[in-house]
């Protein structure tokens, strides 16, 4: 595409939507503007001619204007209350400190418009200047009632602390890796934590890029409010019934309802197993007189679902050496004693709740440090003092689905 064709045929660009959808109505709650242009017949994204640096910023500032004001006309004409998703360069933005941005929505909002409706998208990795300095703009335009959301997380690199630092109401994650078999698996951990980050922040989840059904399961599943992608809708000159989708997302989720409580409930019958089991095992352990030599007793009991045990006392200081499965073979390591373990997430919660309620807690999945292997921990009080940790190896858990 031409610039020069852009520039000299404006009346030739036109916004296209891309509905997006919630988790809790099943219905499109909102649009993205993304800008097109109509070329000898044929609609292109106006995409690269915004990504060209070597284009003026006040041409690419009007043609963006000039498809937003048709779409903010466009919205002024309809009886539903969508959310509508901008997409803003920050570095443009910040050119005039925003205010011709902001002096373009309040003249929608003289027409009717009401600037809650508006979600400003900015891709904050793509930012060169002064974040402070974007961050007050964003916290100005946060007091008029417009939305902030942080685009393409989790497609480049992004830093946690400059996203913390904007406060933005919306995270808006890239699921295109997950279609990467080779990096699905280490993407899952990053955007996991990514799901924790946004509650903490008290930010919603928007994930887009949605192409397959497994990918809005995965949202659905990681804490994700509203869903987009081709999968869902693909953008389109028209706005679409709102409730294009509202039977299929209902059976999806109800699908996924149910395989998540299978999961759920596999997990709890396993937790009962093993507090079942370790109440016959310390019966044989109670006379004996070290910690280490309680380890080969249980390690007997469970060689065919744990790789490694040891016992820790209340504040995670290591009381048994390593009990470790290794080619079959059970080995001693003497050099773990006294080490602490109370820095890991959740361990002092766990033992206050195992304290309390005088029971085993089987942990949630992780990677081990030491093999790189998911596993579970099985935690479980042998006194009022001292606990024992069972790490479950992979091979176990996925045999029985409890990954």
């Amino acid at each position: 595409m031409d610039p020069l064709d852009v520039l000299t045929n404006i009346e030739k660009t036109l916004p296209y939507y891309q509905a997006i959808f919630s988790a809790d109505g099943h219905r499109v709650i909102g649009y993205e503007v993304l800008a097109r242009f109509q070329n000898e017949g044929e609609i292109e994204s106006l995409g690269p001619f915004f990504h060209d640096d070597a284009i003026p910023d006040e041409y690419r500032i009007e043609v963006d204007y000039a498809v937003l004001t048709q779409a903010l006309e466009h919205m002024l004409t309809q009886e539903e209350q969508f959310l509508i998703f901008i997409n803003q360069n920050p570095n443009l933005l910040m050119n005039d400190h925003g205010e011709s941005l902001l002096e373009l929505l309040q003249l929608f909002e003289n027409k009717g418009l009401s600037l809650d409706r508006i979600v400003l998208e900015i891709t904050e990795h793509n930012f060169s200047g002064d974040l402070e300095s974007l961050q007050h703009l964003l916290k100005y335009y946060q007091t008029y009632g417009i939305k902030i959301a942080i685009d393409n997380i989790g497609k480049e690199s992004s830093n946690l602390d400059r996203i913390g630092l904007l406060s933005p109401d919306i995270l808006k994650v890239d699921l295109h890796i997950l279609r990467q078999t080779d990096m699905a698996q280490s993407y899952q951990d990053v955007l996991y934590s990514l799901s924790l980050l946004a509650r903490k922040m008290g930010a919603t989840l928007l994930y887009e890029d949605i192409e397959a059904s497994y990918q809005l399961q995965y949202a659905w599943r990681n804490g994700g409010r509203y869903f987009q992608g081709y999968y869902l809708h693909k953008p389109a000159a028209e706005l679409v019934d709102p409730n294009i989708l509202k039977d299929k997302l209902k059976e999806r989720f109800e699908m996924y309802i149910a395989h998540e409580k299978k999961k759920l409930l596999a997990v709890y019958q396993l937790t009962e197993r093993f507090q079942d089991k370790m109440q016959q095992v310390m019966t044989k352990c109670r006379k004996l007189e070290t910690y280490d030599d309680m380890l080969p007793v249980i390690a007997e009991e469970l060689s065919n679902v744990c790789f490694r045990l040891y016992i820790c006392d209340e504040n995670g200081f290591q009381k048994s050496s390593n009990y470790v499965k290794k080619n079959e073979d059970w080995i001693l390591e003497p050099e773990y004693v006294k080490k602490n373990w109370s820095w890991r997430p959740y361990f002092l919660e766990n033992i206050i709740r195992m304290s309390y309620e005088k029971k085993g807690i089987l942990s949630d999945l992780y990677n081990d440090i030491e093999t790189g292997e998911n596993i579970r921990t099985f935690s479980y009080p042998i006194d009022n003092m001292h606990y024992i940790f069972l790490d479950i190896s992979y091979s176990f858990l996925y045999e029985r689905d409890v990954l």
